[in-house]
């Protein structure tokens, strides 16, 4: 059994790209810790959630059934109820780290923890599996090495695209304003600038079709060593299987 670290803001975070994979891990039987600012439970962005909000594409852009399962299934663990705080984290501690993505503004705490920076960069230093979707990217191109440049400078990644970012932008700007917009920046746009070529950022398949257990093939993940990419809550079975055998490998 490993230990896994997947630390969350307090709120906002996706429940797909959390829940699907705390359950591919707990079915093999690893330990997820999980880790808020506060170091009490998260909650995940509720317009995921629900849908509430989102109008008539609430049934396109909400988490589907899968994820809403298994997020429900996650908030219901024993380990849910005890996260630590991001004060308590060393690298050390853990044998892989796993870093979910969200878009709303609640997940800026996370994404600008210079503490869970650090553990990030103390897991690719100490060459663990690091899993990252979607914005989880983000967390780890900001991360830094001791070099001073990004972990992720000299490796090929992924993460949510630009056209995905804006195009949901664009669908629900007349009534959710900037909701899908969590900086003026697109993550793609900042994740290749920590890259050491733009050209190692991968933007995968198109199209909007989400993955699922029997539909893995639909999923996109890029391996890069021990770090693995995904772009979006539709990659997120893939993620978790491939993230997971990763963990079982190690």
């Amino acid at each position: 059994m490993a230990r896994v670290l997947m630390p969350l803001p307090d709120r906002d975070f996706d429940p797909t790209e959390t829940g699907v994979p705390w359950l591919a891990l707990a079915a093999r039987g690893h330990q997820v810790v999980f880790a808020t600012p506060s170091g009490r439970p998260g909650e995940a962005d509720p317009r995921m959630v629900t849908g509430r909000g989102l109008g008539i594409l609430a049934a396109f852009l909400r988490a589907d059934r899968n994820g809403r399962a298994a997020y429900a299934a996650m908030s219901a663990s024993e380990g849910w109820r005890h996260p630590l705080r991001y004060s308590d984290l060393r690298a050390e501690d853990f044998a892989a780290i796993l870093l979910p993505g969200g878009h709303a503004k609640g997940m800026r705490p996370y994404l600008e923890a210079p503490l869970l920076q650090a553990t990030v960069a103390g897991c690719f230093a100490q060459g663990k599996p690091v899993g990252a979707i979607c914005h989880g990217v983000l967390l780890a191109a900001r991360s830094k090495a001791a070099s001073g440049r990004s972990v992720l400078h000299g490796r090929r990644t992924t993460a949510l695209t630009r056209l995905m970012e804006l195009g949901a932008w664009v669908l629900t700007a007349a009534y959710l304003g900037d909701y899908y917009r969590t900086y003026p920046e697109t993550v793609e746009s900042e994740v290749k600038a920590a890259l050491a070529s733009p050209g190692d950022f991968l933007s995968g398949p198109s199209g909007f079709t989400r993955d699922a257990p029997d539909k893995l093939e639909v999923g996109f993940t890029l391996r890069d060593g021990n770090y693995l990419s995904a772009r979006w809550p539709g990659d997120a079975h893939r993620f978790a299987r491939d993230f997971t055998a990763m963990v079982d490998a190690a």
